[in-house]
C-alpha cells in the first residue's frame, strides 16, 4: 500500500486500509487510525471485530472503521481502499454542496472504465454516488447502505475523499486506481473546458 501513499492519495494521515481476515467468526485487518499510510509496518496493523471493536495489536481504530464495515457487508466486498486524493476530494464536494445529502458523478466514453469488474464497453455510465460528510459514522454508515448495491466499486464522501472495494486486495487496488484514474480526468477535462470556453 505504499504505492498508493507515493502516489499522493493518503497524505499526512489521510486514508485507511482494510482487508477480510476470516469470516467466522468475522475479523477485519486494518491500519490503525493516526498513523502515516507511508510507514505503516505489518507489526503496526490491528484486527476489528464485526463491531469495529479491537481484537488484536496496540492501535486505535479509526472511526471510519464503520464504514469499511458497511461496505463489507453490503457488498460482499474482501478488501476497502479508503484514499484522500485531490481530483476526488475536490470534485466530490462538488458534486454534493453544502446542504444536500447526496449526488452523483457520472462517467462514460472512456476504456479505463472497463477496469472496473463489470463493465464491457467504454459507452457504459458509471454513476459514482455521493454523500455528504458527516462526523457520526454510524449515520454516515446507515446513508451509505441504501446507495452501495449501485456503486460501481466506489463511493465518494464529499470533501473527503474515495472508498473503493474488491472481493480482495488485489481487486479493490484495481479499482481504486480505475475510479482515481477516472476522477483525475474529469478535473483535468473540466479545467480545460474553462480555459477554452
Amino acid at each position: 500500500m505504499a504505492g498508493i501513499h507515493r502516489r499522493g492519495w493518503c497524505d499526512g494521515t489521510g486514508g485507511n486500509f482494510s482487508c477480510v481476515l476470516a469470516q467466522e467468526p468475522f475479523e477485519l485487518l486494518m491500519a490503525p487510525s493516526g498513523v502515516d499510510k507511508g510507514l505503516v509496518a505489518p507489526d503496526d496493523l490491528i484486527t476489528v471485530d464485526g463491531h469495529g471493536q479491537l481484537l488484536d495489536g496496540s492501535g486505535k481504530p479509526s472511526a471510519e472503521t464503520l464504514l469499511h464495515l458497511a461496505i463489507v457487508k453490503s457488498r460482499g466486498a474482501g478488501a476497502v481502499l479508503h484514499t484522500h486524493s485531490q481530483a476526488a476530494t475536490l470534485l466530490s464536494k462538488l458534486a454534493c454542496p453544502s446542504g444536500e445529502s447526496a449526488g452523483w458523478i457520472k462517467l462514460t466514453g472512456l476504456e479505463m472504465l472497463k477496469g472496473l469488474e463489470g463493465i464491457k464497453s467504454h459507452d457504459e455510465e458509471v454513476k459514482i454516488p455521493v454523500l455528504a460528510n458527516d462526523q457520526d459514522l454510524k449515520r454516515l454508515s446507515a446513508a451509505a447502505e441504501p446507495v452501495l448495491s449501485e456503486a460501481p466499486h466506489g463511493l465518494l464522501i464529499a470533501g473527503h475523499g474515495l472508498y473503493a472495494w474488491g472481493a480482495n486486495l488485489e481487486a479493490a487496488k484495481r479499482h481504486l486506481e480505475i475510479l482515481e484514474f477516472l476522477l483525475e480526468h474529469l478535473w483535468r477535462e473540466q479545467l480545460l473546458i474553462g480555459q477554452f470556453k
